[in-house]
């Protein structure tokens, strides 16, 4: 497989195997496409009318009347003062109508046709006759009317619908002073990366914290959309920073715009902006946020047009053209990917009443169903023309993970009435935990990679988010396993630990092995990179919630203070590049991932459980909270799924 050249990507997706960034080709439509097209469309409308004529205008030597060989002729009846029988508006003409008048009407279509085509003539004339620069000018014409009418589709108001019971927007302060400081710690470091970024790189999708600039990847395209800002409003917003917050929500309404030639991951465009924009509007209530996340989703439908309704991985938003990363296995979309739309997509037919948001994900899951799966494990890789597995590479790592992650929270999300997604997580792990899910010699739990048959003894970041997940499911588990998914998130846990605890810098590497003597450690120098990522983080919280350990408060601290001392830099944080040495050079980059979900996370870690409780709330795989749809409020209802 060719390594992907796309970094950084966040939460739940496919791992950067290198430092640097890319971009790939857009679609882009030359002026000199724009006039062959002109000139062929009204050459190919003459064409039309003239084959029209020559078969279709009646002969008057074999048809001496309109009555297409009928004994009797319907005409609409007109109140000529001649005979003929009234028939509710028709008038029944029999043999011996009047064929004068039929005469009359035939030369009267053949001289509307021959005006039609001397009209056609004249336009494709004056087309030639006209510079490059006139038909700029009509092309742009044109451009600007439906530029025009889609604003007009667009701006129409959505219908009202209930909002979900929100409980746990807002919360009392700890009353340990200690985890108190520890919290408001860590809101001194979201301040310090919003406000960096708000002076350095406002607009742009991240920020360059060394070079103090706007910083951007190929998954945005080429335009500045602010994903940061969309990024971090609901981090913003659970810190009580309204200042910070009301300053993104101004930038949003007044520049955010999805009409742009410009070619996006669907995937990361999904979970950052139309997860980051529905979490923001449930949080605050301000329409704004639902309008911009319905605009942008419409915006991403085209990619699903695809011979098996598999979502492309990129669509170019003005175009609605769509294509899969060059590097994927044989023209393959992502399991990580086109599996990790579910929860924003029943938000969005929610909220619209538009059940085609719905129906696309659900489409998804149905023919995933129908599939045939080695060893029970889902294949990373698939085509979207044939629907076939593309290589049999499985991994819970990046290009799998959010996947087998969002079958559970559809189930949660749906409170707990989406039995069917429940079984198809359960069934899964099962097959995860036979297959992929190993103890080192050392005693460390860790989940391997499964390729062509041979697992491949390697744990990357990404995975670390599954002892969350383990947690998270364990409730209503199959077969009283509840306690055995719960150990086995806490082993899970205490691995990613020990990756972190074995370096230098006492912050995880971007991969790990479990080799001979190695074990939870870097072997190759492009794997000894923390680029500020969540995961380890994240499910030291969701430990934190169900069990209420010390240790993950413990441990969030140490991974808080390691990133605060080598990440943190005067203009922002940046990412560092060998996390065994002492003094690392630093990546550049401020994720937007960093302020969605790495500073939530320890917010929420020295928070109370009754901010965001987990019974009312479901945080997509960007660390987004979403409501749970309680069935009695749903527009879903119709799917058996949820019966």
């Amino acid at each position: 497989m060719t390594t992907p050249a796309l970094l950084p990507l966040s939460g739940r997706r496919i791992p950067p195997l290198s430092l640097g960034t890319s971009s790939f080709p857009h679609h882009r439509a030359t002026l000199r496409l724009s006039e062959k097209f002109i000139l062929l469309l009204i050459l190919s409308a003459f064409i039309t009318l003239c084959f029209g004529a020559f078969f279709f205008l009646p002969d008057s030597s074999k048809h001496k009347r309109f009555d297409l060989g009928l004994e009797d002729v319907l005409i609409p009846h007109v109140d000529t003062g001649k005979g003929g029988k009234n028939l509710g508006g028709y008038l029944i003409h029999g043999q011996g109508h009047d064929e004068h008048r039929h005469r009359e009407e035939e030369e009267r279509l053949r001289n509307k046709i021959r005006a039609d085509h001397e009209k056609a003539l004249e336009e494709a004339k004056e087309k030639l006759k006209k510079s490059r620069d006139e038909i700029r000018a009509e092309i742009q014409t044109e451009k600007n009317k439906v530029a025009q009418e889609m604003k007009k589709k667009d701006s129409k108001p959505l219908p009202p619908v209930p909002i979900p019971n929100l409980v746990g927007i807002n919360s009392e302060d700890p009353t340990d002073q200690d985890i108190r400081e520890k919290r408001d710690k860590i809101k001194e470091m979201m301040k310090h990366a919003w406000d960096n970024y708000r002076q350095y790189g406002w607009g742009h999708n991240e920020l360059k914290p060394i070079a103090r600039k706007g910083h951007s990847t190929n998954i945005f395209g080429n335009s500045q959309m602010g994903a940061t800002i969309v990024d971090a409003l609901d981090t913003l917003y659970i810190m009580g920073l309204h200042d910070e917050f009301r300053q993104g929500q101004d930038w949003i309404d007044k520049n955010l715009d999805f009409s742009v030639n410009s070619e996006v991951s669907v995937f990361e465009v999904n979970i950052r902006f139309i997860g980051g924009l529905l979490a923001a509007y449930y949080l605050s209530g301000q329409e704004v946020f639902k309008i911009k996340a319905v605009q942008l989703a419409g915006k991403l439908l085209p990619a699903f047009n695809t011979p098996t309704g598999i979502p492309w991985a990129m669509v170019n938003l003005k175009s609605g053209v769509g294509r899969n990363w060059g590097w994927a296995s044989a023209g393959s979309s992502i399991l990580a990917e086109f599996g990790t739309l579910h929860m924003e997509f029943v938000h969005l037919s929610y909220l619209t009443g538009d059940p085609v948001y719905y129906n696309k994900v659900m489409h998804i899951r149905k023919l995933l169903q129908k599939m045939d799966r080695p060893n029970g494990l889902y294949p990373n890789y698939l085509n979207p023309r044939t629907g076939r597995w593309g290589q049999h590479h499985t991994s819970v790592g990046g290009l799998g993970d959010s996947f087998y992650e969002y079958l559970l929270k559809a189930w949660l999300m749906s409170d707990k009435m989406d039995t069917e997604a429940r079984k198809m997580y359960d069934d899964a792990i099962e097959a995860i935990e036979r297959h992929l899910i190993r103890k080192s010699n050392g005693g460390l739990t860790f989940i391997g990679e499964w390729k062509n048959g041979h697992l491949e003894r390697k744990m990357g970041h990404l995975t670390c988010f599954a002892g969350g997940m383990f947690a998270l499911g364990a409730d209503g588990s199959r077969d009283d396993k509840a306690g055995h998914y719960l150990q086995l998130g806490a082993e899970i846990a205490h691995t990613c630990h020990e990756s972190y605890d074995r370096t230098t810098l006492k912050l995880g590497p971007e991969a790990f092995k479990f080799d001979g003597g190695l074990e939870a450690a870097a072997v190759r120098q492009n794997e000894k990179y923390y680029i500020l990522r969540p995961e380890v983080i994240e499910t030291y919280w969701y430990m934190w919630r169900f069990t209420h350990d010390p240790k993950y408060r413990q441990w969030g601290w140490e991974a808080a203070q390691a990133i605060d001392k080598y990440c943190r830099v005067s203009g922002g944080f940046s990412g560092v590049k060998d996390v065994y040495s002492s003094s690392p050079a630093y990546d550049d980059v401020q994720q937007s991932f960093f302020l969605a979900e790495t500073l939530k996370y320890l917010y929420l870690l020295f928070s109370n459980d009754d901010l965001l409780p987990l019974d009312n709330w479901v945080f997509n795989t960007e660390a987004h909270p979403l409501p749970v749809l309680h069935l009695a409020n749903t527009t879903l209802s119709g799917n058996p799924a949820y019966r």
